[in-house]
């Protein structure tokens, strides 16, 4: 019995708040996967963290077995994706394990930035998309006009789109259906074949060791099979497989065409890359999967513990939090402001903030974070190109030719009311149009922008400015030359590197003036002056001075000489001296992010 032709593997992709974890619950609730008392919404979402942000952030699976209107039962093996764009990494994984997406538009927005790069993701994989149009119950709900824009702006049919409502259920039995019959059984999966499965995600339990998600695809999978991990030659004996109903579930196999993990008391992270090709180890000649391209980081920031006894804390952490999100990146570094660190790379500002708010929360960590950069690519004379992340290593000023830096391409579709105020932010953030097409009441911009002014506070400033109403993503395109030099900021004439960041040369004497505010308003008063300096080489293009908090010495002096009073006032001047030469200034942690959103 060939049971390939009764399983479909398949992933819901949408755009951000379109609806597709509560569609997954639909599913989920429709299967009896779950008990009904057991129900909760985003139930896919395990993280306390994407509850709180109603966002995605880890892709999930679950197992669902639907009996069809033909009266067969089918195995679905569904998988929920992030919409944000920082984690496009996590739909293109999800997306290598399947044959076919859900692509869930909501009737009432139309079709947004990430729709667009998610659908053309699936088309790249060869999926079968089935358009699912959600909230068709929302007053504003204009079913007909977002077919016309898929038709238009994706190019991909949109006429046999399912019409639901995830809130109310309506369309589940029609999206199971069409699952069922248009959804590809699994492709060239052989039961008989030697094992062969491709490493789609792994997470660490501190009970089991790693815990490994995989897509078989020919052989069998099962307890006590010896298998080899073709990247790094590691060989394991497989303690456990199973599948996930979402609960946890063991299972005595698992075949080709299937998704599941296995436990193999693994505790080395570096054993485990993602994409990675696993195999019998008596298999001389195994075949090798391509695997999928991973995503580089593009942002990077030091992070460092406020106390610097917990370093090693830290280190283990990232160990950690690395094998459960391989897109993200680190290594040690030293600072002499902040002591021991490790530089990291990101996918965008959001990762950086979710992997600062995952350390302190799951590992109870105090974490001081470093002003955000981008891969500079420095040619220098002796005709050598360095790459650098961190602003602390630029070489000699003397020692450059040119600098390179990354530029992206971004897809911004807003209402047309916020239009000029978005064009203006693109201007002011160096931004070049390459585009302008419309959507109905809605424009889709294209523009290029250098990658460093988007780090920063860009998405945070897109959303202000059309009141939550626009819609971003990009794909980078390349390096270009840029006018850039260092911005240096100094405490009382010594360097801090955490707070050196890289700008346009036209723009270092506002933001090094602005950075000197900032810096003013969040460092507190010391019992002596501090002098808040920016340079750009050894030139000082800003300064603010904040004063000392001043003790009344003479307080106690009553009456006598005039010269009593005076040798007191010396007294206190020649120990601020003192002070200022061996002070250490307490900056608070918050502000080195602070400091840099100007």
């Amino acid at each position: 019995m060939n049971i390939l032709k009764n399983i479909r593997n398949f992933s819901i992709i949408a755009h951000i708040d379109h609806g597709k974890s509560t569609i997954a619950d639909r599913l989920i609730e429709y299967c009896g996967a779950v008990d009904p008392r057991d129900m909760q919404s985003q139930l896919l979402d395990s993280m306390d963290i994407e509850r709180e942000r109603g966002i995605t952030i880890k892709s999930q699976t679950v197992r669902l077995e639907y009996k069809a209107k033909d009266g067969n039962t089918y195995i679905l093996n569904l998988v929920d994706t992030p919409g944000h764009v920082d984690f496009a990494y996590e739909v293109n994984r999800s997306l290598a394990a399947c044959e076919a997406s859900l692509l869930v538009v909501d009737a009432s927005q139309g079709v947004e930035a990430q729709t667009i790069a998610n659908a053309y993701q699936a088309v790249d994989n060869n999926h079968e998309i089935i358009i699912v149009l959600n909230k068709i119950d929302l007053p504003a709900a204009d079913p007909e006009r977002v077919i016309e824009q898929i038709e238009e702006v994706i190019g991909i049919d949109a006429q046999d789109a399912i019409f639901a409502s995830a809130k109310s259920g309506e369309g589940v039995e029609e999206i199971l259906e069409s699952i069922v019959h248009k959804c590809p059984a699994p492709k060239g999966g052989e039961l008989e074949a030697p094992l062969c499965a491709l490493l789609v995600d792994a997470w660490y339990d501190s009970y089991l060791g790693v815990i490994i998600l995989i897509r078989v695809v020919d052989g069998t999978i099962k307890k006590g099979t010896k298998i080899r991990m073709i990247a790094n030659k590691s060989v394991h004996h497989i303690d456990a497989v199973g599948i996930f109903t979402p609960k946890k579930k063991y299972v005595d196999s698992l075949q080709a065409g299937q998704l599941g993990f296995f436990t193999a008391s693994i505790k080395e992270v570096a054993d485990c890359k993602i994409g990675d090709t696993i195999v019998e180890d008596r298999n001389a000649n195994p075949r090798i999967l391509s695997g999928f391209k991973p995503n580089l980081p593009v942002v990077f920031c030091g992070l460092y513990p406020s106390d610097t006894k917990e370093f090693e804390k830290l280190k283990d952490s990232l160990s950690k939090l690395k094998l459960n999100d391989s897109s993200f990146e680190y290594e040690m570094e030293t600072s002499s402001a902040l002591g021991l660190g490790f530089r990291c790379g990101f996918l965008g500002l959001l990762h950086l903030e979710i992997i600062q708010e995952r350390l302190e929360r799951e590992f109870n960590l105090d974490i001081v974070t470093t002003a955000p950069s981008v891969i500079y690519h420095i040619h220098t004379s002796k005709q050598e190109v360095v790459e650098i992340h961190n602003p602390a290593s630029m070489p000699d000023p003397s020692n450059i030719k040119y600098i390179e830096e990354p530029w992206i391409k971004a897809t911004i579709i807003v209402p047309d009311e916020y239009l000029g105020a978005i064009m203006e932010l693109c201007v002011e953030k160096r931004g070049i149009q390459l585009d302008h097409s419309y959507l109905g009441k809605r424009s889709m911009l294209t523009y290029k922008l250098p990658l460093n002014e988007i780090v920063l506070d860009f998405y945070d400033k897109l959303k202000s400015f059309s009141r939550g109403y626009a819609s971003f993503d990009w794909h980078m395109l390349g390096y270009e030359v840029g006018e850039l030099v260092k911005l240096t900021v100094l405490i009382n004439g010594n360097s801090v590197d955490a707070l050196s960041i890289i700008v346009p040369k036209e723009k270092a004497e506002f933001r090094g003036r602005e950075l000197c505010k900032k810096l003013k308003e969040l460092i507190p008063r010391q019992l002596y002056q501090i002098a808040i300096q920016a340079a750009v080489g050894g030139k000082i293009v800003a300064r603010e001075n904040i004063s000392a908090l001043r003790k009344d010495v003479t307080a106690k002096c009553y009456g006598g000489d005039i010269t009593r009073k005076r040798k007191l006032l010396e007294k206190q001047k020649a120990g601020k001296k003192r002070m200022k030469t061996i002070g250490n200034i307490e900056i608070p942690k918050s502000a080195f992010i602070k400091a840099l959103k100007i």
